[in-house]
């Protein structure tokens, strides 16, 4: 990719995260080199950093994200971890789509470690959703698993179906291999925001516990 080039993705991106509300532009940088996207400088809370994630990688053209941006917390919203545990307990018991009793929580100098099991990956992503935007989080690690319901030839006819239904995504340029749990994803996609889709409607079929991207980005 041309110096020129990665310029011109470089002012999209910035364009892009000046443009969206969730997040303050200003502070923070972009770099940009062969499609890849370094974000960097600070923001006040977890939630705006996953937000600057999410904002550079539906710009056209970015391929992937290096997302370097620190959480610096006002003094005023520094929470010790006691408390932070406590919070975070409190957001996986009272959500209603996650089981009770089967995740456990760990928060070290604001970093919070979710673990247990669950039956489908919505739950997983639910928990994680659930406990990002607390107050005080300085990042969140998710190592919470998915439990295999179904044989691997239901799961890779469950995806297929997916990919075809989703109007974004052409089903003909992807293929889906499956191994126990575990979903491969191979071909082409045209943007980020295509291959997310096609990653999201893998880990839609219940018992996927592993899904393999492989998917490569040829912006048209």
């Amino acid at each position: 990719m041309t110096k020129t080039v990665n310029s011109s993705l470089q002012h999209d991106v910035l364009e892009e995260l000046e443009f969206d509300p969730s997040v303050d532009a200003s502070q923070i940088g972009v770099t940009v080199k062969g499609g890849v996207v370094t974000l960097t400088g600070h923001v006040h809370n977890y939630t705006e950093k996953t937000a600057a994630d999410r904002i550079a990688k539906r710009v056209h053209g970015v391929e992937a994200v290096a997302n370097d941006i620190d959480v610096k917390l006002p003094i005023d919203a520094e929470r010790d971890d006691s408390d932070l545990a406590r919070g975070v307990a409190d957001a996986i018991r009272w959500n209603v789509a996650l089981p009770k009793d089967k995740i456990q929580v760990t928060v070290a100098n604001g970093w919070v470690t979710l673990e247990g099991e669950v039956d489908w990956e919505y739950q997983r992503r639910v928990a994680f959703d659930a406990v990002r935007g607390l107050r005080a989080i300085h990042g969140v690690t998710n190592n919470i698993s998915v439990m295999p319901k179904l044989n691997p030839v239901a799961v890779k006819e469950k995806i297929e179906s997916a990919l075809r239904r989703n109007a974004e995504i052409d089903a003909r340029k992807i293929s889906v291999e499956t191994s126990g749990d575990r979903v491969i994803l191979r071909g082409t996609v045209r943007s980020w925001v295509e291959r997310e889709d096609a990653v999201n409607a893998a880990w839609s079929a219940p018992g996927v516990r592993r899904v393999v991207d492989e998917l490569k980005v040829h912006a048209a």
